[in-house]
């Protein structure tokens, strides 16, 4: 059961065991419920940021278009899917790649972006506003589970 938990945790966010398991060392280090310091790195990744600001229809899709180098970080280029975004931080969309399909498709689709979060997409930019809370995070996981899965 723990491992199944775990796993649909790292499916759901598209992450490699091995990444999977340095942010659960991290959240493990962070104070606070290390479940929810867990859900919020991954939460607050790079590739997810750019899925829940609605840029991309799908987290693999986000994935594709941060390596590619599609989006700004806070001004400047940036293709590392897994960094850790803090708040403040502004995500936008290279002036190049605001005619690219997957981002204009994913852009006109959008249904909602989460409170923790603002994103003007008329202009393809974002803002991470705070870190998410637990009730915030819609993950459907049990993230006690996983705690345990590990910590055996």
């Amino acid at each position: 059961m723990r491992l199944l938990e775990k796993q649909k945790a790292r499916w759901y966010y598209g992450v490699s065991e091995k990444q999977f398991r340095r942010a659960y060392d991290k959240a493990t280090r962070m104070q606070g419920v290390s479940g929810e310091n867990l859900l919020r790195q991954m939460e607050l990744r790079m590739d997810n940021v750019v899925y829940r600001m609605g840029f991309s229809s799908s987290r693999p899709q986000s994935r594709q278009l941060v390596v590619h180098g599609h989006f700004l970080l806070n001004g400047r280029k940036h293709n590392i899917p897994s960094a850790i975004l803090k708040p403040g931080d502004v995500v936008s969309v290279r002036e190049k790649s605001r005619n690219l399909e997957p981002i204009v498709g994913a852009v006109e689709n959008v249904v909602a972006v989460p409170a923790w979060l603002e994103a003007d997409h008329d202009n393809f930019t974002g803002r991470l506003l705070h870190t998410p809370e637990r009730d915030e995070i819609d993950t459907p996981v049990e993230e006690a589970l996983i705690i345990e899965f590990y910590s055996r």
